[in-house]
């Protein structure tokens, strides 16, 4: 029987690659609900193709185009955030991908993980912002969580088959953005499209940004920290800028183990459906002869302050990694949007850490209402 796959976020990078691997494997996969948030024109398109049962658009202005255009087909046509969460909980579906960007996938991966649905997770900001509240709603409602993010699936298969073995450490690498040989005075003075040319990954814009300042590195220490139940003091960030080694895990015996590949998202995806299995891949695969040197150096976080931000979020915990995600993307659509430029990034996220109330031990309410808060707060400083 074919896996009935919700595909959240389908029409950004993560999602039109997942329907890649479902036009791969047809035999396998099945598509039963698509969701997007405005891309409406792509998202018809998709619903033509694949026929799922039912798609959503977030913005509900460009419902009346969306359902005008399938209304020949056999196909649910829903509206808004609600019903984008609601859709999450339908009896068929056997697996959630989760590639919305932001905030905005929080809500619907709870209610997938309430439903006892099998996560994909791509959308690194669900665990950022409320880790401990994910972690234990998967482990009460035996949700399994697969990570998708490249470096995740990397220590995850590090791990398949060690689970009772002790981690000494885990090291993520980064391939150090397009501004890793920049000093911090020629990185005040870099543009938009400077930022958004990264050096080894095709991503959306907003990812992108994440990564040219390392704040998409501080989340993913974040995430791994509640995926794989290791303090932040033992995960390591390795700037590797060939992107081979997508990341490592080292045991207490001294032995690292690391994960390989070319750069192609299609991997971890297929992984993460398939999990155990491995799927035959129609793409290019590693030839170590291309490389003949793979280096490794340690992130300088003065240059990089966002990164250090990161770290420090996590250890005071609470509600501050919300608070720093909310910052950021706000802060990272104005960049976007050529409101402020590169070096207000990091101090708009810093000032906006500083002034927000923290909360000790936050429940769902108290995450969204910091969201909310934070910015508000962070969207005044660039005002």
């Amino acid at each position: 029987m074919r896996k009935q796959l919700a595909i959240l976020g389908s029409t950004g990078s993560i999602g039109t690659q997942t329907l890649d691997v479902v036009a791969e494997h047809p035999d396998l996969f099945e598509v039963y609900t698509l969701t997007a948030n405005n891309n409406v024109e792509l998202l018809i398109e998709q619903a033509k193709r694949f026929k799922p049962d039912s798609v959503v658009i977030a913005n509900e202005a460009h419902y009346p185009r969306l359902q005008e255009a399938l209304k020949e087909l056999p196909i649910k046509v829903y509206a808004g955030d609600e019903a984008i969460a609601q859709i999450v909980e339908a009896a068929p579906i056997d697996i959630v991908v989760t590639a919305m960007v932001g905030y905005a996938g929080l809500k619907p991966t709870i209610r997938a993980i309430e439903a006892h649905k099998t996560i994909a997770l791509a959308n690194k900001e669900t665990l950022v912002v409320a880790g401990d509240l994910i972690k234990q709603l998967a482990l009460d409602n035996r949700a399994p969580i697969i990570p998708v993010d490249s470096e995740h699936s990397a220590i995850f298969q590090c791990l398949v088959g060690e689970w009772d073995n002790p981690i000494d450490k885990i090291i993520l690498t980064a391939s150090g953005g397009p501004f890793r040989e920049l000093s911090a005075e020629e990185m005040k003075h870099v543009t938009k499209n400077d930022a958004l040319k990264h050096p080894k990954w095709n991503m959306g814009h907003k990812i992108t940004i994440d990564s040219a300042t390392l704040m998409n590195k501080g989340f993913e220490m974040i995430e791994a920290k509640w995926l794989f139940d290791v303090a932040p003091k033992d995960i390591e960030i390795a700037v590797h800028p060939q992107s081979i080694v997508h990341s490592m895990v080292q045991f207490k015996d001294g032995t690292v183990k690391a994960q390989l590949g070319v750069q192609d998202m299609r991997m971890p995806i297929r992984y993460a459906l398939s999990y155990p299995a491995r799927l035959e891949s129609p793409n290019s695969k590693l030839t170590l002869e291309q490389y003949a040197q793979l280096t490794f150096e340690r992130p300088d976080m003065e240059r990089f302050p966002l990164l250090r931000y990161a770290f420090d979020a996590v250890a005071e915990g609470g509600n501050m990694p919300c608070i720093m995600n909310a910052a950021n993307e706000i802060a990272v659509a104005a960049f976007l949007n050529d409101a402020i430029d590169y070096p207000s990034i990091a101090r708009i996220v810093a000032e906006t850490m500083a002034h927000v109330e923290f909360i000790a031990s936050p429940g769902y309410e108290e995450y969204v209402h910091t969201n909310q808060l934070a910015r508000d707060y962070a969207a005044r400083l660039i005002q």
